[in-house]
């Protein structure tokens, strides 16, 4: 049964440094929302006046949000259909609060929860200061309105619940404050490939 595992979490958490790390190790597909929705975002916002860095405004979201998600779920599910382990990374904010979201997903390919294993890996950190820390650090243009409009965007960092029908030992909230990354990913590992 090939594995559907996603790492979810606030901006500068470390999800996309841990979910390389896994899909090393495993050697399963990656899909990173970011890398795959860029070049569009990056027309669409330039055609329509706006930064074409902007990853967080209103105007982004109204635009783009929904492509993106699009297009990364149609690659997963493409290797999910071959039988490929295959780990998605992204916030999901709604995705994740909506119960029957993954089912629909799953569905487009023909496949359910009961022949596809699920996995969630929210990753966090410990304090609101520690994700501008490291935020400011990557000195990512796409980190801009995130750092101009700080307060607003802070609320966004709040670990959510996840609403899917999944199993309790298929969601995992793993802390990766630690600046030894393999402390988390060594949790990652038991929790997804338990």
């Amino acid at each position: 049964m090939s594995k559907l595992i996603f790492f979810l979490g606030g901006a500068g958490s470390g999800k996309t440094t841990l979910a390389k790390a896994l899909s090393r190790q495993r050697k399963a597909a990656f899909f990173d929302m970011d890398i795959l929705l860029r070049p569009a975002a990056e027309a669409i916002m330039t055609l329509q006046g706006l930064d074409p860095t902007d990853r967080d405004s209103p105007e982004y979201k109204r635009l783009c949000r929904d492509l993106g998600y699009r297009i990364t779920m149609d690659a997963a599910l493409d290797n999910v259909a071959l039988g490929i382990d295959t780990i998605v990374v992204g916030p999901f904010t709604k995705e994740t609060q909506t119960p029957d979201w993954i089912e629909q997903e799953l569905a487009r390919i023909g496949r359910s929860l009961q022949d596809t294993d699920v996995r969630v890996a929210y990753i966090y950190l410990n304090s609101e200061a520690l994700y501008k820390e490291r935020i400011t650090a990557r000195q990512s243009p796409l980190d801009e309105w995130k750092l101009a409009n700080w307060d607003k965007f802070a609320a966004s960092l709040a670990r959510k619940q996840v609403a899917w029908p999944l199993p309790y030992s298929s969601v995992a909230y793993i802390d990766n404050s630690n600046e030894d990354i393999s402390i988390a990913l060594n949790e990652v590992e038991r929790s997804m490939y338990a």
